[in-house]
């Protein structure tokens, strides 16, 4: 709910039901469902379009502008004044800007979410307790304490509207359980006790997938066989849904039936579990925090895979040189793997030393300790530390390697060892990209969807950081070029590289065209790249690039092996 709209829910009635349920029998009892899977009462408090508008307050832009924040050239959030004009999410960047040319462009920053959100969150915690980050832009709370003591959900929703909306936009929702919680905040609701079934059956079931949760292919299948809403999802039997879609089905269909992603009732972790680490001298720069992150991770996460355990609620607890106590808690919809634990204790560090004047510790964090909140059975984190990068090797090998280049980092710097990313391009300079070691290897343009004018396989075993200069000639010894056509003026006859001589072309392949950052002033143009062989001792295969643009020219992009 919004500030404004905090009387509104007392006007329409929402405190006491789901618009629509009267006389509808309760799911949970159609489905049987026992007290024991029953889950918690849950408040949670969303920010709309949270990305978009941290980008904002980073940036400096005022909120009544129109903004968007974009991944792979595609609209992953915008404010409510771009989607006024017209902007939805998915959209291309270039269809955006067609719409709506004062757009305010920005490029995705989890960190910067996460820091900005963190005065958010604190504002919760000063009116009720046991506050979860779900992620930057959602936090949940237990209801039923909070409630009683306010008197009431609608009067407790009421008191967090009013203290958290001077900061930020904000919208309340009420159910049972975290996921029917969610979508009535998206909906400023509050959904009567044991109706949250009935409150999630007519929603459309692309509501599964939330971020964070990656249901995108579960979704699409749903739908193509006829399933498009969360009642008729919930209505297959349980058997029925394990041997069709698997692990991942039977978790939506929980959160579809109104229940929770597990059920309540979890092993207690135990004391040992808790990773604890002094600092001499304090922490104070969110970069050396983030690099500690890594290798407290590790030993987090493997103390939890020898009890056969893994976390989905970490608790932070920080002590500063002068005795302030800093804590924290995340909620994750999976089991958190060591990058997860790493990302949320950078992210939290960043919330907690980046802080405005006044709000941000007076000291050094010279504690730390990652404790398991709630923990569920190991068997459903596959990955280990290591893994994800070092794909193909053993175990043992594995976790060698990975504390070698651990090691390696901590002589040299986080930035001493990088790993190859495949991303999506058309030129070999495009498709790889080096990310330093423990940081997420996500690519950021799709690798798999057509590529038009992309060069095929296989590339160019030397790609130069900067292109060489080269001249390409005809049998006549004139400059090969590009015709009005997009064709070459000449077949290549002779190739000189740099100062080198010319040498004969023995083969050659091509050409491939690709229109380059045509929309940007002093743009490229047309790039054309040609494969040749060259004679000499030994053969030597490269690929030349034509550079369009105001001065066109030649020039060795990559050599082959």
């Amino acid at each position: 709910m919004r500030r404004a709209a905090s009387a509104t829910l007392a006007d329409a009635g929402i405190g006491v039901g789901c618009p629509g349920t009267a006389g509808v029998p309760h799911r949970r009892e159609e489905r049987g469902m026992s007290t024991v899977d029953k889950p918690p009462r849950m408040l949670v408090l969303w920010c709309p379009d949270w990305p978009a508008v941290a980008a904002c307050l980073a940036d400096g832009t005022p909120l009544h502008l129109p903004a968007a924040v974009f991944h792979a050239n595609r609209v992953v959030a915008c404010t409510a004044v771009a989607r006024a004009a017209g902007i939805r999410r998915g959209m291309r960047r270039r269809d955006a800007q067609s719409r709506c040319p004062e757009l305010q462009v920005f490029g995705p920053d989890e960190d910067r979410d996460a820091r900005l959100f963190e005065p958010v969150a604190a504002a919760v915690e000063e009116l009720v307790v046991g506050v979860e980050v779900v992620r930057p832009g959602l936090v949940a709370v237990p209801a039923d304490g909070a409630s009683g003591y306010f008197g009431g959900e609608l009067r407790l929703a009421e008191l967090l509207v009013e203290h958290v909306s001077h900061q930020v936009e904000c919208q309340i929702g009420i159910a049972d359980g975290l996921f029917a919680a969610t979508l009535a905040a998206h909906r400023s609701r509050i959904v009567d006790r044991d109706r949250a079934a009935d409150f999630l059956a007519p929603l459309p079931v692309d509501e599964l997938d939330q971020p964070a949760a990656d249901r995108a292919e579960l979704v699409d299948l749903l739908r193509r066989l006829g399933l498009r809403t969360l009642g008729a999802f919930a209505d297959l039997a349980e058997r029925d849904v394990a041997a069709r879609f698997g692990r991942a089905g039977m978790i939506a269909h929980r959160l579809a039936r109104g229940l929770d992603e597990r059920p309540p009732h979890r092993r207690r972790p135990p004391p040992e579990l808790t990773v604890t680490k002094a600092f001499d001298p304090p922490l104070d720069r969110v970069d050396a925090a983030a690099f500690m992150a890594r290798t407290l991770a590790e030993r987090f996460h493997g103390g939890l895979a020898r009890h056969g355990l893994a976390c989905t609620r970490l608790g932070i607890y920080a002590t500063t040189e002068n005795g302030e106590e800093l804590s924290r808690v995340w909620r994750c919809a999976e089991p958190l793997t060591p990058q997860g634990i790493a990302d949320r204790v950078r992210w939290q560090f960043e919330g907690w030393l980046r802080a405005a004047p006044g709000e941000r510790p007076s000291a050094g964090v010279e504690r730390l300790r990652l404790a398991p909140e709630e923990t569920v059975e190991g068997h459903s984190l596959q990955l280990g530390l290591w893994q994800e990068g070092l794909r193909g090797l053993s175990d043992e090998t594995t976790e060698r390697a990975g504390r070698a280049l651990v090691r390696v980092q901590g002589l040299l710097g986080p930035d001493s060892v990088f790993t190859a990313v495949l991303d999506g391009g058309r030129g070999p300079a495009e498709r790889v990209r080096l990310v330093p070691w423990g940081d997420p290897r996500t690519p950021q343009s799709p690798p798999d969807v057509p590529w038009p004018g992309r060069l095929p396989a296989p590339s160019p075993a030397t790609v130069y950081a900067q292109p060489l200069p080269a001249r390409v000639l005809d049998a006549s010894g004139a400059e090969v070029h590009i015709t009005r056509r997009r064709e070459l003026s000449a077949p290549p006859h002779r190739v000189s590289v740099g100062d080198g001589p010319p040498r004969e072309v023995l083969d050659w392949a091509g050409p491939w065209l690709v229109d380059a950052h045509w929309w940007t002033p002093g743009g490229d143009g047309v790039r054309t790249r040609v494969q040749a062989v060259l004679a000499g001792e030994p053969e030597t295969a490269v690929l030349l690039t034509r550079v369009g643009g105001s001065s066109p020219h030649w020039t060795v992009e990559g050599v082959y092996d």
